[in-house]
């Protein structure tokens, strides 16, 4: 290289150097989708570590929804001005919640789904301040729910709902708000026009606790129903209120694919359905609203709605034990997977099951296991 030349070059490498030193700065004020362009997700954002990069992470919230200071420097999980519809939220301490807790951290606009049984329960509990603790964002403020809304995915539409169930003292207080699947996208879509995020945290069993050889057709049809059908009935009916670039997720769990002894009522089958539907949906969905269809299988926790199956604590402790990651799962770790897969920086995941359970769906082996144990081992315990 001759001395011109040499000297071209380190000017243009000065220019290249002073440009990038400006990025960071500049990164404030990009739209999520600019931002999308720009290199990639550090793992500390995402997982939720405490490291260097992760105190330059800071989430933005929405203004207009829950409180917000802008975005510092860096690639941050930005859903400012985004509207989220969140289904099967009951009370402050399952993935639901904490989902909803994630997106409002990363600045989106919540609404709720409440299954109407609960409904009462837990406006009350929310006037009176019970959930207060857990409302708490980073910033100081708390979260709050633009719209709550009454709402039993069980139903499609007002003319699926049963005489009995229509005439429930609980059902027919929320009648005139409507709560079957099409009514509820229907308000929202009078309230709000268009959506970026539907989330759908529904499941139920009601003979969860028997053996699949013990399950009726009627128990096992109706965890069906309400675990793994509602997801379809919800993407076919917000689907056209959904902007394009949205997103979609449920939940799921690893009996879809692996034997749970107990975990049963067909809800096993159930899950696995909502896999498979899962990838029809990306497919579908994708070519006819543009939007992203995704699924957690998350691991065990003992929120209040798991407590119900009757094992839930053999299960926490068999993860703990077993899972690479040695650790309780928590509820934000889930929450924070889906405000990722959620997000514009998620934006070619599709049709995809994510699991958040500590890596325990990789292992092969139960290293507590007794059969293990040396003899003497064995002999001593």
């Amino acid at each position: 290289m001759n001395t011109q030349t040499f000297s071209r070059a380190h000017s243009l490498a000065s220019q290249i150097c002073r440009s990038s030193s400006m990025r960071p700065r500049q990164a404030a004020h990009l739209s999520s989708s600019q931002r999308m362009s720009q290199n990639t997700v550090s793992s500390s954002t995402l997982h939720g570590h405490v490291s260097k990069s992760r105190r330059h992470y800071a989430a933005t919230r929405a203004e207009s929804g829950n409180g917000a200071t802008p975005a510092p420097s860096g690639l941050a999980i930005n859903l400012t001005g985004k509207k989220a519809f969140i289904a099967g939220v009951a009370d402050d301490q399952g993935f639901g919640w904490a989902i909803a807790k994630a997106l409002a951290e990363a600045g989106a606009e919540i609404s709720l789904g409440v299954w109407v049984p609960a409904l009462s329960i837990f406006e009350t509990s929310l006037r009176r301040g019970k959930f207060d603790a857990n409302r708490k964002l980073s910033n100081g403020g708390m979260m709050e729910f633009s719209n709550i809304y009454p709402m039993d995915a069980v139903y499609d539409t007002p003319e699926d709902v049963p005489e009995d169930v229509a005439n429930n003292k609980r059902y027919a207080a929320a009648s005139g708000k409507g709560f079957t699947v099409s009514e509820v996208a229907e308000h929202v879509k009078e309230d709000f026009g268009k959506i970026d995020i539907l989330v759908h945290s529904l499941a139920n069993g009601p003979e969860v606790t028997k053996p699949l050889l013990e399950t009726s057709r009627r128990g096992y049809l109706a965890a069906l129903s309400a675990s793994s059908y509602s997801y379809v009935s919800m993407v076919q009916r917000f689907g056209p209120l959904m902007n394009e670039g949205g997103a979609a997720i449920s939940l799921t769990y690893i009996a879809s694919e692996r034997i749970i002894p107990g975990y049963g009522g067909g809800m096993s089958s159930a899950k696995a359905a909502l896999e498979s539907d899962t990838r029809v949906l990306a497919y579908e969905a994708g070519r006819k609203f543009k939007v992203r269809v995704n699924t957690i299988s998350a691991g065990p926790l003992g929120s209040r709605a798991a407590k119900a199956i009757g094992f839930i604590e053999d299960m926490i402790r068999y993860s703990y034990e077993n899972a690479p990651i040695q650790k309780e799962l928590q509820a934000r770790e889930v929450g924070n997977a889906a405000a990722f897969l959620l997000s514009p920086l998620a934006s070619a995941i599709t049709g995809s099951l994510v699991y958040v359970d500590n890596g325990l769906n990789a292992m092969a082996l139960a290293t507590d296991s007794q059969a293990l144990l040396k003899p003497e081992e064995a002999n001593a315990k």
